[in-house]
């Protein structure tokens, strides 16, 4: 395995089951907590921490009051930011946000606007004068792999979290008011999930890939769909091209997951939901 990682891999590709005893489209166990159980974030107005096999991910979302663009007087902002820092594996350092990490907040903005899981308009209180800022920090808190499809996780369950106090502008004064007795949740329209792939010697795909084998594949593919098996994005930087039956394949796989996923969130947050 130290030596020769690669040949190491095939042999236990070769009978389709890998190191860890998964078969190759097996995810490793996925769990998520959802809201003040996470003290780590008590600040946050919606939180949620998914696990990912080894790989660990907390999301907190953070709403602040700001003025809308002007050229986009009645849209809200939504501002992603995804953190690998040193503690979570010895690949990265600290400092300022590496190329993995700066790439990873890349791919949530794009997953945030392709998918319309929120709309910017539904974030606006008055035309032109007051809007939602919704800062959802992502932080990897031990990295074993498939970072994307536990950050795509976390958000989605943290933004279901969010409960927005209602904010009204005092016309006599101009200025707002916010009545925090009076809280709504987050209007999600659409609930993205993102499934990963590993590439194997151009030809064999195996899901949800640990970071040894990111490192020894020969190329990586990100799905994003939607409830209604909708295609919100294909993330694929570089490596073995995917033929058109692959990437169906991999499509297929991708909308089965979602299932899954969505019902995993769908339980927890009916667990804690006062009755």
């Amino acid at each position: 395995r130290t030596v020769e990682p690669l040949e190491y891999y095939r042999r236990f590709l070769k009978e389709n089951c890998r190191p860890d005893g998964r078969e190759l489209g097996e995810f490793r166990t996925t769990t998520v907590n959802i809201g003040k159980c996470l003290c780590s974030i008590t600040t946050a107005d919606g939180s949620a921490l998914v696990k990912l096999g080894n790989t660990t991910v907390i999301c907190g979302v953070k709403a602040e009051l700001a003025a809308p663009a002007v050229d986009s007087a009645n849209k809200g902002y939504i501002v992603p930011n995804v953190e690998l820092p040193s503690l979570c594996a010895e690949r990265f350092r600290s400092g300022p946000p590496g190329e993995e990490a700066q790439a990873a907040s890349q791919f949530i903005a794009d997953v945030i606007e392709n998918s319309q899981m929120i709309v910017k308009e539904d974030l606006c209180i008055a035309n032109g004068k007051l809007a939602w800022v919704l800062y959802c920090d992502i932080i990897c808190l031990d990295y074993d792999g498939n970072l994307l499809d536990a950050s795509v996780f976390a958000l989605l369950a943290a933004l279901k979290n969010v409960q927005l106090p209602l904010v009204t502008i005092n016309e006599e004064t101009g200025l707002s008011e916010v009545n925090l007795k009076q809280k709504n949740p987050l209007v999600i329209r659409k609930h993205p999930i993102a499934t990963s792939f590993a590439i194997f010697d151009d030809t064999l795909l195996i899901v949800d890939p640990t970071a040894e084998e990111e490192d020894l594949a020969t190329g990586t593919v990100t799905i994003v769909t939607d409830e209604e098996g909708r295609l919100c994005s294909v993330h694929k930087p570089g490596g073995s091209p995917l033929t058109g039956a692959k990437l169906q394949d991999c499509i297929t796989r991708a909308i089965t997951r979602h299932k899954e996923v969505k019902k995993l969130i769908d339980k927890v947050i009916k667990s804690i939901t006062p009755k």
